[in-house]
């Protein structure tokens, strides 16, 4: 949900919607709260998306988390994060009937718009995640804007969670972001042609030999005349887009890469 640290009023809602905050969807979404909104609050993010090839703004360290997963998933179709309750008058009354106090700016008196942390179009249908740290669900006030969202959706029919820190499998979401580094290789100077020869090579040696894959990362550079760890990453790079198998839920162990057959780093 929004968090606000300035003047919110009539004028900057309308502005929002003129720039198309909240609407669209894939590459053409636009997030209700952009990181740049509220540069005070800490440990945001900004990050590519393979899912829909744009940016997404997230606010906290577990939004960015619960991200790689959902990124990660062949089930998720769109990532709509920051999205709007747009609908002031049905969140305001929703709130009345349950005897909750809606929030409004103090100086302005203008409602606030809530938000929800993502908003998922997956191949069951619809789905609306919010992802809170524990500690905040002891607190009334947290639970009864939750309540306010969670009403809102059901409404509309459509299936709201919350999830905790203890529900985002980490290590997962941890491997996701180690791969995510080489998503795009181009930015080290590869053409997409030259990675496209490199990849070809790549899982050519890698499904016919049985040599450690360090060595099939030396082999990679040296073929090809590239800067010594880019094998590791022409490796990450095809893992990320799913082109070599690997099971991102297991610790990775770094030793595998000096002395393990490529294939031991698969699985299911």
């Amino acid at each position: 949900m929004a968090k606000h640290k300035r003047v919110w009023n009539q004028s900057i809602f309308n502005k929002y919607i003129s720039e198309g905050r909240g609407q669209g969807s894939g590459a053409a979404y636009k997030p209700w709260i952009h990181i740049q909104d509220f540069p005070s609050l800490g440990m945001v993010s900004r990050v590519s998306g393979a899912t829909t090839g744009r940016t997404h703004h997230l606010m906290s360290n577990l939004e960015l988390a619960l991200f790689y997963l959902l990124d990660w998933s062949d089930d998720v179709m769109d990532i709509r994060e920051q999205y709007p309750l747009v609908d002031l008058s049905q969140a305001i009354e929703i709130a009345e009937n349950a005897n909750i106090r809606y929030p409004y700016d103090p100086k302005s008196g203008f409602p606030y718009v809530l938000t929800s942390d993502f908003y998922i179009d997956t191949n069951q249908g619809l789905m609306v995640m919010s992802v809170k740290p524990s500690a905040e669900l002891g607190k009334s006030r947290v639970r009864e804007k939750l309540e306010v969202e969670r009403r809102y959706w059901s409404i509309r029919g459509v299936q709201w969670s919350i999830m905790i820190e203890n529900e985002i499998n980490r290590t997962k979401a941890n491997n996701i972001e180690w791969l995510a580094q080489a998503k795009d290789l181009t930015i080290f100077g590869l053409s997409k042609e030259m990675l496209e020869l490199c990849c070809e090579y790549f899982l050519e040696s890698y499904y016919s030999l049985s040599a450690p894959i360090a060595a099939l990362f030396k082999a990679v550079e040296s073929t090809f005349a590239l800067v010594a760890g880019m094998g590791l990453n022409i490796y990450k790079h095809l893992v990320y887009w799913k082109r070599i198998a690997f099971n991102a839920s297991e610790k990775i162990d770094f030793a595998d890469f000096c002395f393990s057959p490529p294939h031991s780093l698969s699985g299911a």
